[in-house]
């Protein structure tokens, strides 16, 4: 990391962007990226804040904001967004649409792979079909359930008439499938319709 990136702020500086301070002794949290150490002193003291990630103080505990990569469903660029932003509506870094818009994003056989592997939050997808009567049916509840637990999680609809390979790749044998992926891999899967109640519980549940 360049020097440049150091900065020394006092606590009072701190406080300003953060809130209060609230009194500590000594504090020492590792980042995670990059690997230097963070010291708190009390209040008369000042503080070297040697990363790249926001600080944030509650009740006296110092942590480190961390960054989560996100796969815009417009122009599916990664973008690396602070966790404690996630919730004030980010928008793409290059194509500077929103990241959340409040309803499933549409994947394709081309874009499943890249939002499985590079989006940091869960991805909970929809496989379903147009002719599918239950889908139609369960399609407002899924919506429902994207506008209440996004940004935390992202929601997709794949349409296994279009993405034959993905769904294929996965097994997916009667529609409508809820499946849960975190991390890249397959945790949970529900098969059958759910209103918006049970899915956002059901996926609670798993999470």
């Amino acid at each position: 990391m360049s020097s440049k990136s150091f900065q020394r702020v006092s606590v009072r500086g701190l406080e300003e962007i953060a809130g209060p301070v609230f009194p500590v002794h000594r504090l020492e949290i590792a980042c995670l990226q990059p690997y230097l150490p963070i010291k708190a002193m009390n209040h008369s003291s000042s503080a070297d804040c040697r990363f790249n990630h926001q600080a944030t103080f509650i009740q006296g505990v110092e942590t480190v904001s961390q960054s989560k990569h996100l796969v815009c469903p417009h122009c599916q660029a990664v973008n690396r967004i602070p966790e404690n932003k996630l919730d004030r509506q980010p928008n793409c870094g290059k194509c500077k649409a929103p990241l959340f818009v409040g309803q499933p994003v549409e994947l394709t056989d081309q874009s499943f792979a890249k939002h499985l592997r590079r989006n940091d939050i869960p991805l909970v997808v929809d496989f379903w079909a147009p002719w599918c009567g239950p889908c139609k049916m369960m399609g407002p509840h899924f919506k429902n359930a994207t506008a209440q637990m996004e940004p935390k999680i992202r929601f997709a609809k794949l349409n296994t008439e279009i993405a034959q390979k993905t769904a294929a790749q996965f097994g997916i044998r009667s529609i409508p499938t809820v499946a849960i992926f975190r991390n890249g891999r397959e945790v949970a899967r529900q098969a059958g319709a759910m209103d918006a109640r049970t899915l956002t519980n059901w996926i609670q549940s798993q999470l």
